[in-house]
């Protein structure tokens, strides 16, 4: 956590951050290039400040020479980002990114650096959202709004070094205006940590479906160590590894955490059924043992006279999925109905699973639709 030394004029966090502005060559990531960068870096020793032309390795369009007054002459003879990359990634290292709309200059020089084959994922902290949270009540949060509102003092506008210094300037404001901890209580709020679990970085959370689905976290010697289920997947995993909120049992995790594996359920059904195979299955260290009455050890008649299939559609990824149920076993998902008479072939004799049995029982007395697998059902299927 970072922590902040206050005096009358300003505030150094101690520990180091970079106040970050990119000029480039238009809006779009992956076609547009970097014109120029600016950085004030700023921690307990004091502040510095860093600049550079970049040369784009492509033409400056009319209107953007025209905002930041950066042409292709100016650019000609500048260094590539492949030239700087090395530097200026040791530069950032192991700081925290504060940038206005952080969105749009971490994304760049995220790919401007996976490019050149570099990674770059520090936590980073967006002013835009900072100027939201501390003020609610003004409607517009732009780098001239916050110029005007806090009488900052631009040296140019749409030049990288001197935006990045506005940002320094704004900084500085928040910390005479406000209390250490109502500061500190903010910057936790709006920072996105992206230095996750150990060995976990966002790239790897970028790749977990979105919707509905199951994961597991594992530890030292792949040791399974914590099974959930989510309607969100990504955003549930992220927040066992990342933020301010998190519990003490989720940070106790997260120091442990080695690797993460999911699947896309389909629906919620789906991640109940499938997160209670885990369950038993893996018998992960931190997960909860259910607790079993008398009268479940005994099981329960199935009320079908075979297998059945229950449709599910993920509104996230619009999947549509069968989970095949028979003898209150669940027997797994598939795509079609057409593949659900190999799966239930697979499987010589069903077994009763407590945890299927509560998961559907009331469900199915409620109504719940399901499709019987008959020899026409899977016939017509085909």
């Amino acid at each position: 956590m970072m922590h902040l030394e206050s005096s009358s004029s300003f505030a150094y966090p101690s520990e180091p951050v970079v106040f970050v502005d990119l000029e480039t060559t238009g809006g779009t990531f992956g076609v547009d290039r970097i014109t120029e960068i600016g950085i004030v870096e700023v921690g307990p020793q004091g502040v510095s400040q860093w600049t550079s032309l970049v040369n784009p390795q492509k033409p400056i369009p009319a209107f953007i020479q025209q905002l930041t007054g950066i042409d292709d002459a100016m650019v000609r003879d500048a260094p590539t980002f492949e030239q700087l990359a090395a530097s200026l990634l040791e530069r950032m290292t192991g700081r925290l990114f504060i940038a206005h709309n952080a969105h749009f200059d971490h994304g760049f020089l995220k790919g401007e650096f996976k490019r050149v084959g570099l990674r770059f994922v520090p936590d980073v902290l967006c002013t835009v959202q900072l100027s939201r949270a501390v003020y609610p009540a003004e409607s517009r949060h732009g780098l001239d709004a916050l110029v005007q509102r806090h009488a900052l003092v631009p040296s140019a506008r749409h030049r990288a070094l001197a935006d990045a210094d506005l940002l320094w300037q704004f900084w500085q404001h928040l910390h005479r205006a406000h209390a250490p901890d109502i500061m500190q209580a903010h910057l936790e709020r709006v920072t996105r940590r992206f230095q996750l679990a150990a060995h976990i970085d966002e790239d790897t959370i970028e790749r977990i479906p979105a919707g509905c689905g199951v994961y597991l976290f594992y530890g030292d010697d792949d040791t399974p160590l914590y099974a959930g289920r989510s309607v969100r997947l990504r955003q549930r995993v992220r927040s066992h590894l990342v933020g301010p909120r998190r519990s003490a049992k989720d940070l106790r995790l997260a120091a442990l955490v080695r690797r993460v594996e999911w699947m896309a359920t389909g629906g919620e059904i789906g991640a109940l059924l499938a997160e209670a195979q885990w369950v038993a299955a893996k018998r992960p260290a931190h997960n909860r043992a259910p607790k079993t009455r008398a009268v479940e050890l005994r099981g329960a008649p199935w009320p079908y006279a075979g297998a059945i299939a229950i449709e599910e559609r993920d509104a996230a990824s619009a999947q549509r999925v069968w989970h095949i149920i028979d003898n209150w076993q669940y027997l797994g998902s598939v795509d079609t109905l057409a593949q659900a008479g190999a799966l239930r072939a697979g499987i010589a004799a069903p077994a009763f699973e407590l945890s299927t049995y509560r998961i559907l029982s009331e469900r199915l007395a409620r109504g719940l639709a399901v499709t019987p697998l008959t020899v026409d059902t899977l016939a017509g299927a085909v």
